[in-house]
């Protein structure tokens, strides 16, 4: 597959409206503290770091970002409106690039890819690439390319299940339905375009315990297939589609129940006849806000991952807004927003494809205005590291036992750097040391995990980007809860902490790299 990779290797939306959320009386008025003083003496180094500038709190900016990306679709178009906002320029994959040192830009596949970048004032040719990568998808319900279906006089939907979600959530949920459709105008063009129900539209109900009377003692199993269907409606439509009509009828309207496509033409604004193609995900209408006691969590869904996407998103921007920002830049800063991870990355837009590595190419051949030598490519990837940021465990205070005894990240306490012996995990101690060097100087809390060894270990798109060609990455994570939950949470502090971390990362990693030689 490494092979395969260097051989290809080589060859404004309107903004969305304020969102008017509850959850901003809970935010406090002033700005996080500023990080304290970093200690002079460094591991690598006896220089000092400037103190960095007080920072506000991201997570107002987050609970609007979740509130926005019900799908990988709208999280991906969101990031995309708040780079144009930024100043960052949109570029085509299927155009000439022309970039320049101190410029920044950004691109998308398939509306739940993105790519974004901004390149060092001093940056030259064989440079690496800062980057930190995440993913927007995670586990949820789709629609089945054929959705209408009849049960006891009840219409419902067909779905089939997207990664490797805890199912039992989704019933007795207020559902809904988000994602994207295909349009035909009347002069024969077609258009894409995102649509959110926002009204509760669909349930799973559960089965009454009446009628189920040793659920509680031998556990909730329903059948995937027969039992988490979703129901739209019981009476059904006069308009329903019948056998003998279906030669004159279209595809979609055979294959989706007329009330279904009249809801969402009147969210669209559009005709039905003009619907001829959708890939919705089933979605939660409940609000993400904060919670608890002090009002120190976050209870959202979708957390894994998006809660890592906007980290990097906000790190990028905000590390790049100002010229002087890159002036002193010798990389490139990036963020690579992947989809499908939750189900293994190989797809075209997934991290299993060459998306990231094609786009360095392309940068390095922009910038490459005269002849530096062979393997300019080569080069800047060999001086290239990786941030693979997904989330993490939290340790769960009703299942300490679920936690190796000397690994047990906790909510409050920071980033996670992850490690696995065998290559679960992408970490090495020398990635590791990097990446909480960055962490030391800011005074920032950092915190280690490792499965037991008597349990599975997950994975991440780490492994995955490591191995295409070679590029040094540590996998981290925001620690949470009810991880693959249809609700999940995690701690506020964590957020801000790990923004903080990765803004650093883009700002010092350079300097902080070249003072450590593994191999020369």
């Amino acid at each position: 597959m490494a092979l395969l990779r260097l051989h290809l290797l080589r060859p404004p939306p309107r903004p969305l409206p304020a969102l008017s959320s509850p959850w901003r009386r809970a935010l406090p008025a002033t700005a996080a503290a500023a990080p304290a003083v970093a200690s002079s003496r460094l591991l690598c180094s006896n220089s000092n770091y400037p103190a960095a500038a007080p920072s506000p709190s991201i997570v107002g900016g987050l609970l609007d970002y979740l509130n926005e990306s019900w799908t990988q679709f709208h999280a991906t178009a969101e990031a995309k409106r708040q780079l144009l906002d930024a100043g960052f320029k949109l570029l085509s994959e299927n155009d000439d690039w022309d970039l320049q040192p101190g410029g920044r830009y950004f691109f998308t596949r398939n509306m739940s890819c993105l790519v974004a970048f901004a390149v060092g004032e001093k940056y030259r040719v064989g440079n690496g690439f800062n980057i930190i990568a995440a993913h927007t998808d995670s586990p949820c319900l789709k629609l089945k390319p054929k959705s209408a279906s009849f049960k006891s006089g009840h219409q419902m939907v067909n779905v089939q299940t997207y990664g490797g979600g805890l199912w039992h959530t989704w019933f007795d949920r207020d559902l809904t339905l988000a994602g994207r459709v295909i349009l035909k105008a009347a002069d024969g063009s077609f258009k894409h375009k995102l649509v959110k129900v926002s009204r509760p539209l669909i349930r799973v109900p559960t089965l009454a315990i009446h009628l189920d009377r040793t659920v509680n003692s031998d556990g909730f199993k329903p059948n995937l297939e027969n039992h988490l269907a979703p129901l739209l409606a019981t009476k059904c439509e006069e308009t329903t589609v019948n056998s003998d009509d279906k030669k004159g009828s279209s595809s979609t309207k055979i294959a989706h129940h007329p009330l279904l496509l009249q809801v969402l033409s009147e969210e669209i604004g559009c005709g039905t006849d003009e619907i001829i193609g959708m890939e919705l995900n089933v979605c939660d209408t409940q609000p993400s806000c904060l919670g608890g006691g002090n009002n120190e969590f976050i209870y959202s869904g979708r957390l894994d991952n998006l809660a890592s996407c906007y980290c990097a998103l906000r790190s990028l921007m905000d590390s790049s807004k100002m010229s002087e920002q890159l002036s002193n830049e010798k990389a490139i800063r990036m963020i690579a927003l992947f989809d499908n991870e939750e189900v293994g990355s190989n797809s075209m837009q997934g991290a299993g494809a060459p998306t990231m590595f094609q786009a360095m190419r392309r940068i390095v051949d922009s910038l490459m205005h005269q002849s530096m030598g062979e393997g300019a490519l080569e080069r800047a990837i060999t001086s290239s590291f990786l941030v693979s940021a997904d989330m993490a465990h939290a340790l769960h205070p009703n299942y300490p036992d679920k936690h190796e005894e000397h690994h047990r990240p906790e909510l409050q306490r920071g980033l996670v750097i992850k490690h696995n012996a065998n290559q679960r995990y992408a970490t090495s101690a020398v990635t590791a040391f990097l990446f909480k060097e960055i962490a030391r100087i800011h005074n920032l809390p950092v915190q280690e995990f490792v499965v037991r060894n008597d349990m599975g270990c997950g994975s991440t798109i780490g492994p995955i980007l490591a191995s295409g060609v070679g590029i040094r990455t540590v996998d981290c994570g925001i620690p949470q809860l009810s991880m693959h939950s249809v609700r999940e949470m995690c701690g506020k502090e964590d957020i801000d902490t790990a923004y903080k971390h990765f803004k650093a990362f883009f700002e010092m990693f350079s300097d902080i790299d070249q003072k450590l030689n593994v191999d020369f």
